[in-house]
């Protein structure tokens, strides 16, 4: 229910309004959010004013629900658990911020001494041979050495202004339950990447090719940068789907942060409702019950499944896929662990369970090495 929360949080800051958050600073926010293990002050203090925002949402004490933050078909004790959860990001820390930011840093820490083992001492090494031999091999040029080996060290991704990243983004903490002589022991930690990297969903591509120019064989904006942009651009394109027009007095608020309007008085009810966009969260076991369902009967267009959940691609997924749906599925290329043979096995894999689930390759559209597309197969 953690990254169930953190979705949900995601969410709600893209919705932001430009009166109450300029395209600058919201983009800044929800990149440090997205990818750093600790924030500034004034990002935890929007995070805590979201999480409070959130919890009023989640146990219903609203009147209305709003269209893209639909918790309402969750069981109960699921809404209970975020409920928790946003209470856990919402109360100050007992002890002191020195004492919270050393949490998270050996959290970290732990997980890359875990991963290196005998390796540990000799780390930049291993981090310039992961992002040099494997990454850019992969395409990944714009990752700046600097900011990758910065990350890989402490998981901090996007620095984007002087500013003070002391503080735990609690939204990267989870519970991991461990065998411990035979008992099971719930672990608090942070059990997410620490290798491929943040940078990989908004800072490799883009459509602005200005921004992937080189210089003497090298990128002239790195991947923060390109991430930047990408975000900025894409909450560009939200507030112009949100119910009224986006007008040149917002935009000037976005430039002057002292015209816009506190974040504590900002309720869910103040955010952006994009036409034509629902987001409904569904339960942690549902997807093998939905074709129970008769409303959910080929009905889903598009399905998309991460290289972590390929194991849950089968059978029923043909019953609730629409005549028309595609399946997109994410391959190994980014599973830097992986060798060749393996990443190409891996895919070979994807494209049989997507066979015995009833879908075939859909061969109109051009394949590549990050995703494979299927469509129904026809009876």
């Amino acid at each position: 229910m953690e990254v169930v929360a953190r979705q949900l949080l995601l969410l709600y800051l893209a919705l932001i309004p430009q009166q109450n958050m300029g395209l600058h600073e919201k983009t800044e926010i929800f990149l440090e959010v997205f990818g750093n293990s600790e924030i500034r002050n004034q990002t935890e203090e929007t995070l805590k004013q979201a999480a409070l925002q959130l919890s009023l949402c989640v146990t219903e004490t609203l009147e209305t629900t709003h269209s893209c933050l639909n918790t309402t078909l969750l069981k109960f004790r699921e809404r209970d658990e975020l409920t928790r959860i946003f209470k856990l990001w919402i109360q100050p820390s007992s002890s002191s911020s020195e004492c919270s930011s050393i949490l998270m840093s050996n959290a970290w820490d732990y997980r890359v001494r875990q991963h290196l083992g005998t390796r540990y001492d000799s780390k930049k090494g291993c981090f310039d041979w992961d992002l040099s031999m494997k990454l850019f091999e992969r395409g990944c040029g714009t990752i700046s050495k600097q900011q990758y080996v910065q990350w890989r060290e402490r998981g901090l991704a996007f620095e984007m202004r002087e500013g003070v990243y002391q503080i735990t983004n609690p939204t990267l903490l989870s519970a991991r339950v461990f065998n411990q002589r035979g008992n099971k022991v719930a672990v608090s930690g942070y059990w997410g990447d620490i290798v491929s990297s943040p940078y990989l969903s908004f800072g490799i591509e883009t459509d602005d090719k200005s921004l992937l120019k080189t210089q003497n064989g090298h990128h002239i904006k790195t991947a923060q940068d390109i991430s930047f942009a990408n975000v900025q651009a894409l909450f560009q394109s939200l507030s112009s789907r949100r119910g009224c027009p986006t007008t040149s007095q917002s935009d000037t608020e976005a430039e002057n942060p002292s015209a816009q309007t506190d974040h504590k008085s900002l309720t869910i009810n103040d955010l952006m409702r994009p036409n034509g966009i629902h987001v409904t969260f569904l339960p942690m076991d549902s997807l093998h019950k939905l074709p129970e369902k008769q409303k959910y009967s080929h009905f889903f267009n598009t399905m998309y499944f991460s290289a972590s959940c390929v194991h849950h691609l089968g059978p029923v997924m043909r019953q609730i896929a629409a005549p028309d749906a595609v399946l997109v599925v994410e391959l190994a290329k980014y599973i830097l662990d992986l060798n060749k043979e393996q990443e190409a096995g891996f895919a070979k894999k994807v494209e049989s369970i997507a066979l015995e689930a009833g879908f075939e390759p859909w061969y109109e559209k051009k394949c590549n090495d990050v995703h494979s597309v299927f469509i129904p197969r026809k009876m």
